[in-house]
């Protein structure tokens, strides 16, 4: 006879398992710190490409006046500029993945461990089933 309670638990973890569970048990092999860190790292990389790119268009689009103003002052300003804004850019897009990367895997290490625990009352449901 099919109990209704295991059947409604199984029915979670298969859910579980179709939706979330694959990127969940991918997230949660990682430490946090390790799992944030390495986000945090292609971040930055990919932050450095899009701030140079977005730096190179500006140029290019602005090559004609740039070259016609050009001093040594203006150079070291546009420099300057340059390095100032990809710090701020950079320490913000680091300080918002960090707080994105750290909710996700913690919010997936509950997740599992919901699943775990669900896990757990069905296998002593069997237990009982048995004796």
């Amino acid at each position: 006879m099919l109990d209704e309670r295991k059947v409604k638990l199984m029915t979670q973890l298969a859910l579980y398992d179709q939706t979330q569970g694959k990127e969940d048990f991918k997230i949660s092999e990682y430490y946090r710190k390790d799992y944030a860190g390495l986000h945090i790292l292609y971040t930055v990389l990919w932050v450095t490409i899009g701030y140079i790119t977005a730096w190179a268009i500006a140029m290019i689009a602005g090559l004609d006046t740039l070259m016609e103003k050009m001093s040594t002052a203006l150079l070291i300003t546009l420099v300057l500029a340059a390095v100032v804004g990809y710090v701020v850019v950079l320490v913000s897009y680091i300080g918002i993945a960090s707080h994105l990367y750290n909710k996700k895997h913690q919010e997936a290490r509950q997740r599992v461990k919901r699943y775990n625990h669900i896990l757990t009352r069905l296998l002593k449901m069997y237990e009982k089933e048995t004796k």
